[in-house]
């Protein structure tokens, strides 16, 4: 007997459940849940086991001038905790649209945040959807990708991305973990962002991140 479809109805039904359960839960509580879920389903892909805090979200915004930004992308957001501030601050004309690949998180943005524009395809896919938006260029990027899990390849195809779809005057935002700095593929990531980027600066640390994070920004010009 083929019991394929009974197992699919019933994590179909544990899903439902769980749903259910995290929506009674303090929102703060059911965003960790939830992030702590992607990262056992796939380590890898999702970096950490607890969302940004807000203090990692406003290193990541400082500098950024959303409110006169025409365009803005956001890499990664995962359960939303830099979408949130970035949706807060964007000016009323501005295009504002994420590329996340976690299925779940996908869902939970599209519910939490009605108004935004989220897709369910890779960062090295920004140019299509800048050009759904009838959009060239971004003037600002903000990214929550696991840069240090990545194979090089894959760091090296969405930087290039970045490079030919930031505005002359726009801003890359990234983020890594201290603990992950001194890592071989950190390391590369930085040192790309060196070769490609006219100007790379970093934040102090953020020690109000679980873990401790910097943020590095990056402008393709320098500034006068």
């Amino acid at each position: 007997m083929n019991d394929y479809y009974p197992v699919r109805v019933r994590a179909r039904s544990h899903s439902a459940g769980m749903s259910g359960f995290l929506e009674r839960l303090d929102p703060a509580m059911a965003e960790r849940l939830r992030f702590l879920g992607a990262f056992l389903r796939e380590p890898a892909r999702v970096g950490s086991f607890a969302p940004s805090s807000p203090a990692l979200a406003e290193a990541m915004l400082c500098g950024c001038d959303l409110r006169n930004a025409r365009t803005v992308v956001e890499f990664g957001p995962g359960t939303g905790a830099f979408t949130r501030l970035i949706l807060q601050r964007l000016g009323p004309a501005a295009v504002f649209f994420a590329l996340e690949l976690d299925d779940k998180h996908v869902r939970g943005l599209r519910h939490r945040f009605p108004s935004l524009s989220v897709y369910h395809d890779s960062a090295e896919r920004i140019q299509k959807y800048l050009a759904l938006h009838r959009r060239k260029l971004a003037d600002y990027i903000i990214s929550g990708l696991p840069w240090a899990n990545m194979p090089v390849k894959v760091q090296e195809r969405i930087l290039a991305e970045v490079l030919i779809s930031l505005a002359p005057e726009g801003m890359f935002t990234t983020f890594t973990y201290v603990h992950a700095c001194w890592l071989p593929r950190a390391r590369r990531f930085r040192e790309r962002l060196e070769d490609h980027f006219a100007e790379v600066t970093t934040s102090r640390i953020v020690w109000r991140n679980l873990p401790p994070a910097f943020v590095y920004r990056c402008r393709s010009a320098t500034r006068s």
